[in-house]
């Protein structure tokens, strides 16, 4: 009988904090039809992968259950009828068999190229980021001209916001903390607001679109700076239609990216127009800080963990 080959992966069999990430060994995944399998270089740790952690995101889990979903790599094999993808390619995406592990499968239409001029690291932050980003300015239907306020926009999704709503000709105005000031405006924003020095409301007015990556009082806030007819997508939660309702405000759900999608923010990448930043890069064996800094919050960009195999 062969043996199988086996891989090093970050599971959890139980809810909790970051102590119930466990190193484990367990075989290869296979590629099903329509899948590739992909080394994994970089896995981008996102809000919800510690938010499913800890039981705290609804969503059903079974266990014992590898975290991630955002990652870039190499492709090292594909499923029947792909060919669209080849081994040796290098790609980006999000897949849904987790991605803290040293190999993952996805389907290929949530992958895309990588560009070479595109760091590993810097592509695995853009599923579950850009991607976000893009998909709201996008639905939104974002266009020269209009206003459109930010929050948290240093953030790993508001800082890829920023930068698509400033593509599209928008007036930005972007929320953040004293440290991150300077940084969003080195982003584009035309005015950068200090949450902890003075309301949003004195510089956001009539705006067409708001993005909310915060929630709570900030999104309850937003609903009079939004014109009559403007839009609204949070995510942070489920979409509070009805409320905008109230406010004569349309309120769009958060979407996922399609293979064109990536390969449109890859572009903008390669083109130097839009940036990923990257806030810290930490090693596949300190996966448990790497949540514990995520779930401190108020970063600038995104987290990423580099896979060791």
């Amino acid at each position: 009988m062969i043996e199988p080959v086996m891989q090093t992966v970050v599971r959890y069999h139980q809810f909790g904090g970051s102590d119930v990430l466990r190193f484990e060994r367990i075989p290869l995944p296979r590629p099903l039809e329509g899948e590739v399998l992909v080394r994994v270089v970089s896995a981008g740790v996102l809000p919800v992968d510690w938010k499913i952690r800890k039981g705290s995101f609804p969503m059903p889990v079974q266990f014992p259950a590898i975290p991630g979903t955002a990652f870039s790599g190499v492709v090292e094999g594909t499923g029947p009828g792909v060919t669209a993808f080849q081994k040796g390619q290098e790609v980006f995406g999000r897949s849904a068999k987790g991605t803290y592990a040293a190999f993952t499968t996805a389907a290929v239409d949530a992958i895309a190229l990588k560009p070479e001029s595109v760091g590993f690291d810097e592509a695995a932050a853009i599923s579950g980021g850009a991607t976000t980003a893009w998909r709201a300015i996008e639905s939104a239907g974002v266009k020269a001209g209009d206003r459109v306020l930010i929050h948290g926009a240093a953030g790993g999704v508001g800082l890829f916001a920023v930068q698509f709503a400033k593509c599209k000709g928008a007036q930005v105005i972007g929320t953040a903390g004293p440290a991150n000031i300077d940084f969003v405006r080195s982003l584009g924003v035309d005015v950068a607001v200090d949450y902890m020095a003075e309301p949003f409301e004195h510089a956001a007015q009539d705006v067409d679109f708001v993005l909310d990556t915060i929630g709570g009082e900030t999104l309850e806030r937003s609903w009079p700076v939004i014109k009559r007819g403007g839009t609204l997508i949070t995510i942070t939660g489920k979409p509070p239609v009805e409320r905008g309702m109230e406010f004569g405000i349309r309120v769009l759900p958060s979407s996922l990216a399609t293979r064109e999608d990536l390969a449109a923010i890859a572009d903008l990448m390669d083109e130097g127009r839009v940036k990923a930043v990257v806030q810290h890069a930490y090693p596949l064996s300190e996966v448990r800080q790497a949540h514990e800094r995520s779930e401190q919050g108020h970063g600038r960009g995104r987290i990423v963990l580099r896979i060791e195999s």
